[in-house]
């Protein structure tokens, strides 16, 4: 009888095993039965996956046609096909049942499809088809679109196909999360036209095939019969109808392998539910657990800030993850004054690495929200560093700010073509590409530009009379923002226009994920304008900015969200804006408690883990939130660091002081609770939080309220940071002094003493 793999002699051993370390090997050699692999961020996940799938091929144990293995994208499907190839030969060359979700379920649902009312040639409609689709639904049930925008419909029907939730499925109060209550019978119109259709969206490609699985029971034992193993990647991440679907396949031979981290389940907000992996050993009794915490990728210091951070949440399996690599440095912790400065100095330690010939390409900075990049994008313009931002376009070329660019452009120069037809009907105001083609032929009839077309055909009678007072309106609201211009800031002006032309409500009332990071983008848009004189020297700026061409060399410093990055290493990361409010994010906070601060913490966990060899994390103490200079206090993720893994690298001037200041920072206990009822504890003099946050000083028992003091121009002041000076202009409580030696510096008022 042959000798059982694990005990063969080394020469023996098929060659795809050797350099694995001993929990991969495990992992790899644990075929039969159950088996969750907790692998932590570098550890070797996806080569134990594709040795496993190889294993499982070379060894006999099934054909390539009976081993199911799901990814979450194309890419990871196609480099498990690569790796398994590299491995084993061209034997992986028939395996039918390897890639994503969505895939393998089109794949079986085209052969049952009359099961569930259609045809197999069905059409998978995108998100622009299922917007329309929904919009003629919305419609037909005489409800106000503007009131009740598709895009909300269609989140709500997205995140109930996740749980995997038919229409008679959902509960009440959930249905009236639109349209009064008409949720779930819009949900029920929606489905019966995609039948008629003979079309599906991508969440129904896994509900239909579940439904299939549940009520076909030959059906099911067929797919049962058929996959003999089961392969999951990244199953940290799976929905509640993946995991369903998983279930129904796995339920008889349970030969199911998932690989996924529970430390790294960072997507909650699309549907991912941690709970999943945490529950693996309920749902399989008897399963194998196999933690691969051996990291390939980072430095002992950045896995001991990384392990110790993580180590607060209490939803976790636990792991430590350890490197026999050299120390390195330690994670460094910067505060700076604000978001200009975070950024200066960031971009100082880029240019310091260039002249000690490190690569461009080897650098990443980090964001918790696409706002702070603005910042960043244009230090580094300034200074010529070439930079590319992934998972989006630079910050002047997002739609909200190209939309909002237009608005003010066409004020400045009404003659601007381009800018009048970029926001003729945007927010929608009746405005179709009828109306447009018409002021396009009076345009070109006279021979003028198309807001002097516009102007002109108010006064006739050319355009149905609806249309032509929407149209007048619009023209009306040009005329009346160009006047106000020469008594209004251009700051002013820009929030007036964002207001008045209905472009804020619009994106307030959008109910799609991405509304959020848009408003949030449009205030940083308006706040940016504060570093100008005039609206037109503002877009003149712009202009320079988007003009500068990107360069194809690939040394270029990355710029992304750290949401974006999973996945991804780097040698040096930068982590700035540490600070509450913004990481952790307080609308996560709001909105999902302590199970928000979780994922937050797991989300700072995977951005130091996509460091290499150099962390370094950044708080700024003022930052515009929302339009208002506000104090920010250090995040309280920063507290959590263990002091032995960092360095405290503190500008003396700070408001919580230098290093030995620093380290007594407002700290917070890891339980959830708001920072605006922190701050008001604080300002009573009550002492808040668990644990001193760097080096264990004495805590810092409150900060300045901004509103507290009241300064008056020409009175003589002192600053910290800027020593005496004298304030020459007040706006709110952010002041402009002029210093005896720093010269004039914009300051908040609480961090302000009267000489």
């Amino acid at each position: 009888m042959t000798q059982p793999l694990a005990h063969q002699p080394a020469s023996a051993e098929p060659p795809y095993l050797r350099g694995l370390n001993e929990e991969q090997r495990e992992a790899v050699l644990a075929l039969d039965g159950p088996v969750l692999v907790l692998a932590g961020a570098g550890t070797g996940k996806t080569r134990v996956l594709t040795t496993r799938l190889a294993h499982l091929i070379a060894s006999r144990k099934a054909w390539p046609s009976q081993i199911l293995s799901v990814t979450f994208t194309n890419k990871a499907a196609r480099e498990m096909i690569e790796r398994t190839g590299a491995l084993v030969g061209g034997m992986v060359e028939g395996m039918p049942w390897l890639g994503t979700f969505h895939s393998i379920c089109a794949k079986i649902l085209r052969r049952h499809a009359e099961l569930v009312g259609l045809k197999p040639s069905f059409s998978i409609l995108d998100v622009d088809d299922q917007l329309r689709l929904l919009k003629q639904v919305i419609e037909a049930a005489r409800i106000d679109e503007k009131r009740w925008p598709a895009r909300h419909l269609s989140s709500l029907i997205d995140s109930w196909k996740n749980r995997a939730m038919s229409p008679k499925d959902v509960p009440p109060g959930e249905s009236f999360a639109y349209g009064n209550g008409k949720g779930a019978e819009l949900y029920e119109a929606y489905q019966q036209r995609l039948k008629s259709l003979n079309a599906v969206d991508f969440g129904d490609l896994l509900l239909d095939v579940i439904t299939i699985l549940k009520t076909h029971p030959q059906v099911l034992q067929e797919y049962q019969d058929r996959f003999v193993y089961i392969l999951v990647d990244e199953y940290q991440d799976t929905n509640v109808a993946q995991y369903l679907w998983l279930r129904l396949l796995a339920g008889q031979r349970r030969n199911i392998c998932c690989v996924g981290d529970d430390d790294q389940s960072i997507y909650g907000w699309r549907g991912a539910e941690v709970d999943n992996i945490l529950r693996f050993e309920r749902d399989f009794p008897g399963a194998k657990i196999v933690r691969l915490e051996r990291n390939y990728r980072s430095t002992p210091y950045i896995l001991a800030a990384a392990s110790g951070l993580i180590a607060a949440n209490k939803s976790r399996l636990g792991k430590t993850l350890w490197t026999d690599a050299p120390e390195g440095d330690r994670v460094s912790v910067r505060g700076v004054w604000d978001a200009q400065e975070e950024a200066r100095i960031v971009a100082d330690d880029i240019e310091q690495k260039v002249r000690n010939r490190e690569k461009l390409s080897h650098v990443a900075i980090l964001v918790r929200a696409s706002f702070q990049m603005r910042a960043f994008e244009e230090r580094f313009v300034q200074l010529g560093i070439p930079y590319r931002v992934v998972g989006g376009p630079r910050f002047y070329e997002r739609q909200e700010i190209r939309d909002a660019l237009a608005y003010l452009r066409v004020i400045v120069q009404p003659d601007d073509d381009l800018a009048f037809e970029r926001i003729f009907n945007k927010p929608k105001r009746g405005l179709g590409d009828a109306a447009l083609q018409s002021v396009h032929k009076m345009a070109r009839a006279m021979k003028v530009p198309l807001f002097a077309a516009a102007r002109a055909m108010i006064e006739t009678d050319e355009l149905p009379a609806r249309t032509r007072s929407a149209l007048r309106d619009l023209v009306q609201s040009f005329i009346r923002w160009a006047d106000q211009a020469t008594a209004l800031s251009h700051i002013e002006l820009a929030e007036m226009v964002l207001d008045e032309s209905g472009y804020t409500a619009m994106w307030q009332t959008d109910r799609s994920p991405e509304a959020p990071g848009r408003l949030e983008n449009l205030n940083e848009f308006v706040q940016s304008m504060k570093e100008f004189d005039s609206l037109g020297g503002f877009l003149e700026h712009v202009s320079l900015v988007m003009e500068i061409e990107q360069s194809e060399s690939t040394e270029k410093v990355t710029i992304m969200t750290l949401h974006g990055a999973k996945g991804l290493e780097f040698p040096t990361v930068f982590l700035p804006g540490w600070e509450e409010g913004v990481f952790p994010s307080q609308r996560t906070l709001d909105e999902n408690g302590l199970q928000g601060l979780e994922e937050e913490r797991r989300l700072a966990y995977v951005g130091l883990t996509r460091a290499r060899e150099t962390a370094k994390i950044s708080y700024a103490a003022n930052r515009s939130i929302h339009g208002r200079w506000q104090s920010s206090m250090p995040s309280r993720f920063i507290a959590e660091l263990p002091a032995d893994a960092i360095t405290v690298e503190s500008d003396p001037g700070m408001p919580y002081g230098g290093q030995s200041n620093l380290s007594t920072a407002p700290i917070f206990d890891s339980g959830y609770s708001s920072p605006g009822w922190q701050r008001a504890q604080a300002r009573r003099g009550e002492v808040f939080g668990s644990r001193p946050a760097i080096e264990g000083q004495a805590e810092l028992v409150a900060t300045s309220d901004p509103a507290a003091e009241t300064f008056r121009r020409g009175e003589r002041v002192f600053h910290q940071k800027f020593g005496y000076g004298r304030v020459t202009a007040l706006d709110g409580n952010k002041l402009t002094v002029n210093f005896d030696k720093a010269g004039e510096k914009r300051v908040i008022a609480s961090y302000l003493a009267r000489a």
